[in-house]
């Protein structure tokens, strides 16, 4: 099974995905080291300090690494969506997700772009219009525990068939930071 974690930048991604691979049972792939290292993109983009993956290269090169006798590969980046058809959206409010940026040393403009995107819902809307089954995780005020009890909850009721009953509690859609961040671009 080929299961994304995808959010915007800083929602949580890695921070889980590297605890999940020291648990059996999982292979996981960072896309974004991926993309950098086999140099799988097209073009530098120095103003927004990204590079533009080749997403069927990164494809390609995805299949050829999954191990089969894996019962569960994850793709950790906000790409994942692209290429899994099961994906968990992690979110976090625009003031948290700050936080995190700026610790990254993320420029103002980089910081912006990805509170608009996390505003906006614009991984999610991706997530819910290309994937057969979307949840959605809020990781404001959870730790990294708590998030990775909830992915392994979605993964153990995938495996089970069962994942319908967790529509409800991880339904896409349930987060909303829209007000939050526009009420507070004005101050």
């Amino acid at each position: 099974m080929l299961v994304g974690i995808t959010g915007t930048p800083g929602t949580g991604k890695t921070s889980v995905t590297l605890q999940l691979e020291k648990k059996p049972g999982y292979q996981i792939i960072h896309l974004n080291e991926l993309i950098r290292e086999e140099k799988l993109y097209c073009e530098v983009d120095a103003e927004r300090d990204c590079v533009v993956a080749d997403m069927d290269l990164v494809e390609q090169r995805v299949m050829e690494k999954v191990d089969s006798s894996s019962p569960v590969i994850i793709l950790d980046s906000h790409l994942s969506h692209h290429i899994a058809d099961i994906v968990i959206v992690l979110r976090a409010s625009p003031d948290k997700l700050r936080e995190r940026l700026k610790i990254r040393n993320y420029s103002e403009n980089k910081i912006q772009e990805n509170l608009e995107a996390e505003a906006l819902d614009v991984i999610l809307f991706e997530s819910v219009e290309w994937c057969d089954k979307v949840f959605e995780i809020d990781t404001t005020n959870q730790t990294i525990e708590e998030t990775i009890t909830d992915i392994e909850e979605i993964i153990s009721a995938l495996l089970k068939g069962q994942d319908e009953e967790l529509m409800v509690k991880y339904k896409p859609g349930s987060v909303d930071w829209s007000e939050e961040f526009f009420a507070n671009m004005h101050l």
